[in-house]
């Protein structure tokens, strides 16, 4: 490149960053100042930005004009002297000072156990490298990864870091899991983007919540960029597994694409099968008598068309909520049976798109993109646990468990009665007298705007029957259809179905849950199942916010350090402690009963067939993420390394 090219691309870069500066997060500048600068003032008033409310970014601090024109200038001084090599470098802020900036920039207190969370994050977020130690591999040591989604994929990554042989087993075609296999209308993520994203993979999102194309690119191109694909042996099924305590190996029978079957054979094996990927599909009479098209949202034909159509929809969850606001309209009719109302929070952001200068600005500048993170991580993590908290003398638990789960009702309520407008029948139809959290809170993307319309129409009376024209409601109405959509979730609570598990002792892992009463030490490690762990394991949900990446990523950091541990120290084998698993499920099941999940005006996919809550985690993410900092042998029945001799294959 010449000299007046290079000239010509640093003026259009400044005036890029000059424009992403004048339209970026307030907030999120100054904690950007604070740390460059190292200069505290801009923690202090005038510049502390107001409380940050529910779910919104507050863009502007909440801040006078002048204040946010001050800031926008010191920033653009301050940034492009930074870029330029001209800014002398700060110290970096203590644990404590962390802490206390991310308050500021969100108007509330943080707690301190919090700041090595945060130094974590930001230290990933501006792309220093974690130590990752060299590790004494002994020859023919392997693990197995089952699953190349989201959590598959990160195992990849790490265990191809620590420099740990492995292989990944996908019965899919191509990787993403999920996001592989849901690709209905209207499908994207209820977490932001900026949340939703690896530690170690930043990425240049275009939609504040990014649609499922997205997710998916995102996700081929991390496996592909970390050599993750060529680990991969895909359209192989593992049907069975079970522990060769001689071996000390797991021996893992596969089916492959052709349909024959073939024996593998591993030392630890990672489960990251996921569990929205196994489609529910309802119990009703005469489903299968319908003329036409009947599909599940987690099955969705690249055909299918649905110009002009009658479709009838099963549900009203997550997958319901995105998929009726995108398709009203290009139906003929849309026609929405509703087994119970869900709550749903306002988000302004939600299908915005990123204004390609912010964009610019978060790719020239890590540290802006890196607190905007850690900003989303508060307001999306933690932020709303306390408040799921039973409260045993709040006066009116039908409606809620505390009154700032009360005052969450009432805030949502009003929204959906300007969403509604002049539609009460609407409005006692969609209003749940369940307390808010109860379900997993939904993000309004339309949903009731779009019941709103002439040609959407929603059915509360339960489903009798489905005949070869339509379904017909209990009331006895045949609602006729073209086309059937079932947006009916999917089977959560059976982890790991319909792998057939053999332990240490010959029982099914199936048995040793009851079918659905899953339960593992941290979520990860159970009984009589010796170097197996599980990712999205039961209980590791966090139903209360979260991002199922960032719950990935933390679960890895503690299999990687019990890996490490063995591989040290000439392990062959560890188990759980029996008196540690129950210990904790105790601790699980008794942080529950004092949660909104417990409460008996809903039902949710979180609990079994018994009522007990398997899928979310009651604990904060924080608290989560400092048990799972390292693992602790005493915690395991620990076997040395067999003789070579004893371990072939």
């Amino acid at each position: 490149m010449n000299e007046t090219a290079t000239t010509e691309r640093s003026t259009e870069d400044e005036q890029r960053l000059r424009e992403g500066i004048a339209i970026a997060n307030i907030p999120t500048l100054l904690l950007v100042l604070a740390h460059m600068t190292g200069d505290r003032r801009w923690l202090a008033a005038p510049y502390r930005p107001t409380r940050t409310r529910g779910l919104d970014d507050n863009h502007d601090g909440g801040l006078a004009a002048d204040v946010q024109a001050e800031i926008r200038r010191a920033a653009l001084v301050t940034i492009a002297a930074w870029r330029e090599g001209r800014l002398e470098p700060a110290p970096p802020p203590t644990q404590r000072q962390l802490v206390q900036m991310l308050g500021v920039s969100m108007g509330e207190r943080v707690p301190p156990e919090y700041a090595p969370m945060i130094e974590d994050e930001l230290a990933a977020g501006t792309g220093h490298e974690p130590d990752v130690p060299h590790l004494d591999v002994p020859a023919g040591f392997e693990v197995l990864v089952i699953g190349a989604g989201v959590s598959g994929i990160a195992a990849g990554v790490e265990l191809g870091a620590a420099g740990i042989p492995y292989a990944i087993l996908e019965k899919r075609e191509t990787v993403g899991g999920t996001w592989l296999e849901n690709r209905y209308p209207g499908c994207g993520v209820d977490t932001p983007s900026a949340l939703y994203s690896f530690s170690f993979a930043p990425n240049d999102w275009s939609q504040y919540f990014a649609l499922r194309d997205e997710l998916h690119d995102y996700l081929e191109r991390v496996a592909r960029d970390n050599a993750v694909v060529e680990r991969i042996r895909f359209q192989t099924e593992v049907l069975s597994m079970a522990w060769d305590e001689t071996a000390q190996r797991w021996q893992v029978r596969v089916r492959t694409a052709g349909g024959a079957e073939e024996s593998l054979s591993a030392n630890l094996v990672i489960s990251a099968v996921g569990a929205f990927t196994r489609p529910k599909m309802p119990s009703i009479a005469g489903l299968e008598r319908f003329d036409g098209p009947c599909v599940h949202t987690a099955r969705w034909p690249a055909e299918l068309d649905l110009a002009g159509r009658r479709v009838a929809v099963i549900g009203n969850g997550a997958s319901a909520m995105q998929l009726v606001p995108a398709i009203a309209g290009t139906a003929a009719q849309v026609t929405v049976f509703q087994r119970s109302p869900q709550w749903a929070a306002p988000f302004d952001q939600y299908h915005l798109p990123v204004p390609e200068p912010v964009r610019f600005l978060g790719r020239e500048v890590p540290l802006y993109r890196a607190w905007y993170r850690v900003r989303s991580s508060w307001t999306f993590n933690d932020k709303v646990h306390p408040t799921l908290q039973k409260d045993p003398d709040w006066p009116h638990p039908e409606r809620a468990v505390n009154a700032a789960n009360d005052g969450h009702r009432k805030f949502f309520t009003r929204y959906i009665a300007e969403q509604l407008g002049a539609r009460p029948d609407l409005m006692r139809a969609v209003t749940p007298g369940y307390p808010p959290f109860g379900k997993r809170i939904l993000l309004d993307n339309g949903w009731y705007r779009a019941l709103t319309r002439d040609d959407v129409e929603l059915v509360t009376q339960p489903i009798r029957e489905v005949t070869e024209g339509g379904v017909v409601s209990a009331d006895g109405e045949l609602h006729e259809a073209d086309v059937l959509v079932c947006a009916t979730g999917f089977d959560v609570v059976r982890f790991l179905a319909p792998i057939e598990i053999h332990g240490r002792s010959g029982e099914t892992l199936r048995d040793a849950w009851d079918d659905d009463d899953a339960r593992a030490y941290l979520g990860l490690a159970v009984p009589d199942f010796p170097n197996f762990f599980i990712l999205f394991g039961p209980n590791t949900q966090t139903g209360h916010g979260g991002s199922l990446i960032g719950s990935a990523e933390i679960q890895l950091h503690y299999v990687l350090d019990m890996l490490q541990q063995m591989l040290r120290a000439g392990i062959g084998s560890v188990e759980v402690r029996r008196d540690v698993y129950e210990s904790y499920n105790a601790r699980v099941d008794a942080a529950h009963e004092r949660m909104v999940w417990t409460h008996p005006g809903m039902d949710t996919y979180y609990r079994n067939s018994r009522g007990r809550v398997v899928v979310n985690n009651p604990f904060r993410v924080v608290d989560y993420w400092h048990m799972t900092r390292s693992g602790d042998l005493a915690d395991y029945v620990i076997e040395p390394r067999h003789e070579p001799g004893g371990c072939d294959r």
